[in-house]
């Protein structure tokens, strides 16, 4: 069910007796009133609202016809002048989860209507000083509809950028995402909560400078005007060119002027630079002290060009067995709209799948009238070099790949990392799809945004791990689970080691899924058997990229640096460069968390039960806990990589449970060579 009102605003001042008369009318007019109610503003009557109830479309849109009807002044009521009735949705009376914004958007309800009146009052956003709820439902549904390129009711977009500047002092803005969702886009408003708050204000000064003479006509409603009286009628009517420019001043002190250039108002700023710098210098002189104080002024120009990078990529679950089925259209979807007569495509491929399926692969685009042009490189990290990605570009200058032409990705982790890269710096960005072949690549490198080969620096003769990278997202990713099928128990338990990070940092219920079926799941390769329920393997790779997603989603860029997801990647980034060393990035990230609980038992965060608890079912899925390669000189000299990794701070994620975790920075070198002292007495 669904609360809906009409409205009467009143454009002038009247006595409450008017004002009941004036809604007797307006009640007539409707016929069906369930409650009336009026809002004042300064003791004085100023608007009248009727509330109804509807349970479906056809019942909003006849109330909405009633509305637009009497708004005319059918009724010959001085009052009821052209827009003064306006049909609002509560969404608070809500009971069926069916109905929500967009579906009522549909209903046909006019945008200049529905601009300053659809309503949403969450119950648990706080009623601050009684101001707060009445409107942020109103500037929200604003924000919306200019989401969906209505002609936005200017007043109440302004209000809304406000509020959320407003917001940053006095309200808990952990709520603000969750009461907002159902109304505001995700990435509108991720968008608008990345934005410094000087550059905020800078956006609210040209929408409102835009629509300066709408607003003229504007009648502020209620409180509103009160509360956010900087975007009061009275003050808009006095805004002047000055009113563009903004200020924001620096830790170091600087004044920065900022003003919005005319033709992009939203990228693009003039700026003005002020530095004061005061220094005071004493001197000492027989029989008095001598203060000198003497302040610098230096002063720069130019302009600041800001920018939004909209991510969206979507992660395809294929039906397993099913992605090179000739009659499936997910993975030729996947490379793009094409002019009608354009039958080529590119891939790369890992060399072990072209040994295993290159004949389907390429049968596939056949049978859909493709000519699939393929680059094969090894998977492996030995293979992953800035030179793998160089054969990549070759091939592609060859193909001659169009700028807007995906390209596919088929293989394991490191194969995706190097095609990551190459889509990267080819034409500055093309667009690729990941296909993962290897349970650790479906869990772990295909899920984020982020590319990488390792690096042998020629100065240092010493290689680093993704030294080399880049943040650059795939168009899409399609999964198909059956691909882990083919390959051995060794690269099964490897992608294993990311799960179990996972299930100890997140997740008790993963971890209990690793205890219960890991084993079989290893010897059965995710495949269907008789002795892992159907859903399990699912359920497992589900909760496992669920997880990823969660944590990465809010911190793309990585801007927050204490992340869980790093739980097993200080250590072993290490261990794994070892000359020599045969250890999997899998396995070398579970030998890491294993030495971090015995960290994380040593400082008290858990206890030997849960060490012991853990040894055991990672024994259990064939997952190495320790190595000969994890000494003092290794371990402390990751300690101090991590430190420079992660901007100062060790950043080291433990756990304080099975499925909870925290990042500390004060990991000793005593404290290491007691936790490979532990590490001793288990038979690992």
């Amino acid at each position: 069910m669904v609360r809906m009102a009409c409205s009467l605003t009143l454009e002038e001042n009247v006595s409450p007796s008017e004002c009941e008369n004036r809604g007797s009318t307006l009640v007539s007019a409707m016929d069906e009133e369930e409650e009336m109610y009026v809002e004042t503003r300064d003791s004085v009557p100023k608007r009248i609202e009727i509330i109804y109830s509807c349970t479906s479309g056809s019942d909003i849109e006849k109330l909405r016809l009633r509305a637009e009807n009497n708004s005319n002044g059918s009724r010959g009521d001085r009052a009821l002048k052209p827009g003064a009735i306006a049909p609002y949705f509560n969404l608070l009376d809500q009971d069926e989860e069916n109905v929500c914004l967009p579906s009522l958007l549909q209903t046909g309800l006019s945008s200049e209507l529905a601009l300053a009146s659809i309503k949403y009052v969450p119950s648990s956003l706080p009623d601050i000083s009684g101001k707060i709820r009445p409107y942020f439902g109103r500037l929200v549904c604003a924000m919306q509809l200019r989401a969906h390129s209505f002609h936005a009711d200017s007043r109440s977009l302004s209000l809304l950028f406000d509020w959320f500047a407003f917001s940053e002092d006095s309200y808990d803005t952990k709520l603000v995402p969750k009461v907002t969702s159902k109304c505001l886009s995700a990435p509108m408003f991720q968008t608008w909560s990345t934005l410094s708050p000087e550059v905020r204000s800078a956006l609210v000064a040209v929408e409102l400078s835009k629509s300066g003479n709408d607003l003229a006509g504007t009648q502020s409603t209620g409180s509103s005007s009160s509360f956010f009286s900087r975007n009061s009628d009275s003050s808009r009517k006095q805004r002047n060119e000055s009113d563009l420019t903004f200020e924001e001043v620096s830790a170091a002190g600087t004044k920065t002027v900022l003003k919005p250039l005319e033709r992009a108002p939203k990228n693009v700023f003039e700026f003005s630079k002020t530095r004061m710098k005061e220094s005071t210098k004493v001197d000492k002189t027989p029989g008095a002290l001598m203060t000198t104080k003497t302040t610098v002024v230096s002063r720069t120009r130019g302009w600041r060009n800001i920018f939004t990078l909209p991510i969206s990529y979507d992660i395809n679950v294929i039906p397993y067995g099913t992605i090179l089925d000739p009659n499936n259209p997910h993975l030729l979807e996947a490379t793009g709209q094409h002019p009608e007569g354009y039958n080529r495509r590119f891939a790369v491929i890992d060399a072990e799948i072209e040994k295993i399926y290159g004949d389907k692969v390429r049968a596939y685009f056949k049978a859909n009238g493709i000519d699939l042009t393929t680059c094969v490189l090894n998977g492996g990290e030995a293979y992953k070099r800035p030179a793998a990605v160089d054969v990549l570009i070759d091939q592609l200058c060859k193909y001659k790949l169009r700028r807007r032409e995906p390209f596919l990705a088929i293989g394991g982790g490191c194969v995706l990392d190097i095609a990551g890269m190459g889509a990267c710096t080819y034409r500055r960005g093309v667009l690729f799809v990941r296909v993962p072949t290897t349970l650790l690549a479906i869990v772990d490198a295909s899920i984020g945004v982020k590319n990488g080969v390792d690096y042998c620096c020629g100065i240092t003769d010493e290689t680093y791990k993704n030294r080399v990278g880049s943040f650059y997202a795939p168009s899409s990713c399609l999964l198909d689970q059956s691909f882990i099928a083919t390959q051995d128990e060794r690269n099964v338990s490897n992608g294993i080691g990311e799960i179990m990070k996972l299930a100890l940092v997140r997740s008790e219920d993963l971890f209990e899924l690793l205890e219960t079926y890991g084993a079989a799941l290893v010897k059965s390769r995710f495949a269907p058997t008789s002795l892992v329920p159907d859903e399990v393997s699912t359920r497992i790779i589900d909760l496992s990229i669920q997880i990823m997603l969660e944590e990465l989603g809010p911190n793309l860029w990585e801007e927050k640096l204490e992340r869980c997801v790093d739980y097993g990647h200080t250590f072993s980034k290490l261990l794994e460069v070892v000359p020599g060393a045969d250890v999997m990035h899998g396995e070398a990230v579970n030998v890491d968390g294993f030495f971090c609980c015995v960290l994380s038992y040593l400082r008290g965060y858990i206890s030997m039960d849960i060490v012991r608890r853990v040894f055991a079912v990672m024994k259990s899925v064939s997952l190495p806990t320790n190595s000969s390669d994890l000494t003092s000189e290794l371990t402390w000299q990751s300690c101090k990589d991590a430190v420079e990794h992660r901007h100062g701070e060790q950043r080291i994620p433990l756990i304080t449970g099975i499925g909870e975790s925290i990042c500390v920075n004060d990991i000793t070198p005593e404290e290491i060579e007691r936790a490979l002292e532990v590490m001793k007495e288990f038979p690992h």
